[in-house]
């Protein structure tokens, strides 16, 4: 796949014409039948390579050996409960990664199932947290076709038969299909949420077959956007001079990928809906106690299209009607009996017995003529269940009920009303394909990275049964004060199974706490059920309700919503779907302000300690038991980090400035005003800086730190300054005034320790690498041009540094063909001290380019940016389309694949084009309003309590914050 052109071409354009003659294309211009002009584009003959991952050097696996024996005595103890280790770098997949991925099915948050580029349908992620990559090879598209007279016949598979185990003499199962698909004049064509597969001549030289495949991903529609169903709508072009009779066949198996199809207990059903919808249900009966899952395969029946079903058949000679029997069937026929419609619910499939289904949309073509085919796919599995037992209903089922036999009406309705969801997609999509500013790249790329939002593992919920959820989960003893105490002098104590809320008194005002903890200083212990989900946080009006919603950091990085990555990918969710955006801050504002007492062991160190401290931000919303019990991730205590703080500040002051949203802004203010008074205890000489641990305290958690890091001390600079803003539009000027008096010591000393004249460097210490170019060293300048507030530093600092890190992180790898490596020593070698440290980020990269972007260097910016693409996503690049990961190293090799963090290639699209809001609002530096007293710095020791939650009437009506009462 890789070849010398990598480092020494760039290609500008993609036009269609390149893979479908131009006589095609114009054939296929109506209906959106064509390909757009711009979009990721491979032929099906194209080869799929295997992926190669990285390695650690001797170096570095002998620093890790501990962490390693102790991570695998965790992932054994975990498999003994029967739990997956939410990081297993010890089991691999026996489907090895390639390059063959293509855009997802369905929409956000109820399951998802990946389509190849070649055709195939894997990455199967229906039950939370479990992805099984292998492809279903019995799900297909066929087509068949005779043409008056009968000299000319042609059946074949629409995808290449390029696969394992086809060819089989005498087999009864799919290898007896004709995959005669050569796929050398078939192109594929994506541009997220739709794909595009042109047969131009094959396997009829004389039909051209278009195959469109649409997702119900649309932004700011909160309803049809958590859809289980994607349509496939073929167009068919006769060019002959006879009339053609054209059978499409869409075959699936009862499986949910994996082999649970051969776990037994399957039932098929065939059904006619309303509307010339008919199809098969197929009801899979799951294993381990997961909940069940109903499938729908359907075509819509026309004045032309004639549909008919085969309900059930099987793979071997055990099965009544064999694959082998059914394509002799559509070979002679091109249809199924109608009789078929009657026959009603199978028997449950045998153990080991596979079950499939089909259905057969026929229709005659005249000469010169078109027509349209529409097929649909549909996955019903309304409950939700987590392998701690909480379990919940997804956000489709309040629209569709909690049947599985909705799959029957989410077919139906996607037939009807795809137009619609096209029509939508292409309004939002069309300013951005249409600026001839952008780069192609950039245009189809910037799209198709939001696969990750369908293939992520997102989990949607109605959030009415959040509620309902809690109030069965299990009553808790109180828990003793002396209990934390005793933990925190390292004996054996334990504190209770629960979270304990931290609650703001009326009568605690000037309340002083001890060892540096967060400024709450009352705490009340109550039943977990009221302690998380606070009344002032939960009560949304039904307008502003659009359920709780879970993505994990990667597929093979088991955590929901893990935090430190969610400030880069937030930049999409935000732009696109706000409301959902602010539900998962609100879920981490609630978080920061409770705390659970569970002992943790920390597999880096092997050292103790409590699962969520007060005040800290946690990493993630859990694993197993997302929401109630967070911090899933156990190699670090990140209650000790130093980036999840300020990161939480960062984006909340961004949300609450684009959305305007003063109710928002009101509701998480406490945990604001928390999250930042929890930092203090990491100031250690009283100079307004926090300083880092000497570990990895923040999100490259292989990289050590010592004393003031660029990266840590830039977030708090910028959290600084966008808490003081939000304080004051709030009217706590108390803690506005502390905020300015800390940035007005801490900026001066951040650039006295780390400002070397031409960037900052990576940290204070006087380690190999503490004068390393960090390439994310600028990430609180990010914010602060995403957030509208005035520049951490002068424009020289700023320019000079992002020009640093574009000569050397950039440009000084393979030409910057392959995006910003992490850290880069000044005299142009890549720093490696860790294996972090000698990756190139594919979402840090992106985010660098967004800040080189606000910073006025658009070239640099989009020429950073496109090292992603060149890598990673073009035809002579390394194959990790629609698979981005997390890192790859200067040879390509990866870490990580199908990763959160590369949906900041919104933050690019985010500084290019920023809300109203923000543009609009007064130019005016928030730092010169605020008076600073005499008073508002306090010496080490005397720590700040936060005022009591009181109402501000008038203004914000009945809604409670933090508030300076004079």
């Amino acid at each position: 796949m890789v070849s010398g052109n990598l480092f020494h071409c760039r290609k500008h354009s993609w036009p269609p014409e390149e893979y479908i003659s131009r006589a095609t294309l114009q054939l296929f211009d109506f209906d959106s039948a064509a390909p757009p002009e711009q979009a990721w584009r491979r032929r099906l003959d194209s080869h799929a390579n295997i992926l190669k991952e990285f390695s650690v050097t001797f170096r570095e696996a002998i620093k890790m050996v501990r962490l390693g024996i102790r991570l695998w005595s965790y992932i054994r103890e975990e498999a003994s409960h029967g739990r997956k280790a939410p990081i297993d770098p010890f089991t691999k997949e026996s489907c090895k990664p390639s390059a063959s991925q293509g855009v997802p099915l369905g929409a956000m948050g109820s399951g998802s199932i990946s389509r190849g580029f070649r055709g195939e349908f894997r990455q199967w992620q229906i039950i939370p947290g479990i992805c099984e990559a292998s492809p279903v090879m019995a799900n297909q598209f066929s087509i068949f076709i005779s043409r008056d007279g009968g000299n000319k016949n042609y059946a074949s598979v629409l995808a290449p038969g390029q696969h394992e185990g086809l060819g089989k003499k005498g087999d009864l199962g799919i290898s007896s299909w004709g995959w005669n698909l050569s796929g050398d004049c078939s192109t594929y064509h994506a541009l997220f949420p739709r794909a595009w597969t042109v047969y131009d001549g094959e396997p009829d030289p004389e039909l051209k077959v278009s195959c469109r495949q649409i997702s119900p991903f649309i932004p700011h529609n909160y309803r049809d956007s958590s859809l289980p169903t994607a349509v496939f709508v073929y167009t068919l072009v006769n060019t002959g001079k006879e009339r053609a009779k054209v059978s499409l066949l869409f075959t699936w198996a009862n499986s949910i990928g994996g082999v649970s199809h051969l776990s037994g207990d399957h039932v098929n059903e065939p059904f006619i809906g309303e509307d010339g919808v008919s199809g098969v249900l197929l009801h899979h009966k799951t294993a381990k106690g997961n909940p069940p899952v109903t499938f729908a395969i359907a075509a819509c029946e026309t004045q032309n299209v004639n549909v008919t079903v085969l309900p059930c058949f099987g793979l071997s000679g055990e099965s009544s009607v064999t694959a082998k029997d059914i394509w002799a069937m559509m070979v002679k026929d091109g249809q199924f009996d109608r009789e078929n419609f009657n026959s009603g619910a199978s028997l449950p499939s045998s153990p080991g017995e596979t079950l499939c289904a089909a259905v057969s949309a026929s229709a005659w073509v005249e000469p010169h003529g078109k027509c349209t085919v529409a097929f649909a796919l549909s996955w019903s599995s309304p409950k939700v269940r987590f392998s701690k037992g909480s379990s919940y209903h997804r956000r489709y089922t309040k629209f569709y009920g909690t049947s599985e036999r909705a799959a029957l009406n989410l077919v139906h309705d996607a037939l009807k009303h795809y137009k619609r969801w096209e029509e939508e997609i292409e309004k939002w999509q069309a300013p951005i394909l249409n600026d001839e500013n952008l780069p192609e790249w950039y245009k189809f790329t910037l799209f198709n990275e939001l696969y990750f939002l369908v293939a992520g593992g997102t989990v949607w919920i109605d959030s009415s049964l959040v509620d309902e959820s809690m109030r069965n989960y299990p009553k808790t003893t109180e828990r003793n004060l002396e209990a934390n105490k005793c933990f925190e002098s390292q004996q054996n104590c334990v504190g209770s199974n629960h979270l304990t809320t931290i609650v703001p008194s009326d009568l605690d005002q000037n309340c002083v706490g001890s060892n540096h903890e967060p400024g709450i200083h009352h705490r009340e212990t109550v039943p977990a059920e009221s302690s998380y989900f606070f009344n002032s946080m939960s009560q949304h009006d039904e307008r502003n309700d659009v359920g709780r919603f879970l993505y994990l950091e990667g597929v093979e990085y088991i955590m929901w919503c893990t935090y430190d990555v969610h400030f880069y990918a937030s930049f999409a969710l935000l732009e696109l779907f706000p409301k959902i955006e602010l539900s998962i801050q609100r879920d981490f504002a609630k978080a920061v302000l409770s705390e659970d007492g569970r002992r943790v062991k920390f597999l880096a160190e092997g050292n103790w300690g409590i699962r969520k401290v007060r005040g800290s931000v946690p990493h993630d919303l859990g694993t197993h038991d997302p929401w109630h019990e967070m911090n899933a991730y156990n190699i670090h205590d990140t209650s000790k980090w130093k980036d999840l703080n300020p990161k939480f500040v960062l984006q909340v002051y961004r949300d609450f400035s684009a959305t305007g949203d003063m109710a928002f802004g009101v509701d998480v203010w406490p945990s604001v005003r928390a999250a930042m008074e929890y930092m203090e205890q990491f100031d250690r000489d009283e100079d307004g800086l926090i300083e880092n641990d000497g570990f990895p305290d923040q999100t490259y958690d292989a990289w050590t730190v010592h004393g003031v890091s660029a990266y840590c001390g830039g977030l708090w600079l910028a959290a600084l300054q966008a808490a003081a803003s939000m304080a004051l539009q709030l009217g706590d000027r108390d803690f506005a005034e502390w905020c300015k008096s800390t940035f007005l010591r801490a900026k001066p000393a951040f650039e006295a320790k780390l400002w070397n004249g031409s960037y900052f460097n990576y940290d204070s210490g006087s380690s190999s690498n503490s004068k390393s170019i960090q390439a994310d060293q600028l990430a609180g300048q990010w914010y602060t041009f995403s957030s509208g507030l005035p520049s951490l530093f002068d424009e020289g600092k700023i320019t000079s540094t992002l020009q640093k890190i574009y000569d050397f992180n950039v440009m000084r790898v393979k030409g910057g063909k392959m995006g910003a490596v992490n850290g880069m020593h000044p005299n142009g070698k890549v720093d490696e001290t860790c294996m972090q440290s000698r990756e190139i980020w594919t979402g840090v990269t992106y985010a660098v380019a967004a800040t080189m972007i606000f910073a006025g260097m658009e070239e640099e910016g989009f020429k950073t940016a496109e090292g992603i693409f060149t890598a990673g996503w073009s035809e002579e690049g390394y194959g990790y389309w629609f698979q981005t990961p997390e890192a790859w190293t200067i040879d390509g090799h990866f870490r990580s694949l199908i990763y959160m963090r590369p949906l900041s290639i919104w933050g690019m699209q985010w500084a290019l084009s920023l809300p109203k809001a923000i543009l609009e609002a007064p130019k005016i530096n928030v730092m010169d309003r605020i008076h600073v007293s005499p008073n508002s710095w306090r010496p080490k020791g005397n720590e700040m309590s936060v005022r009591r939650i009181a109402p501000k009437r008038g203004c914000f009506g009945n809604s409670t914050f933090y508030c300076t009462c004079e």
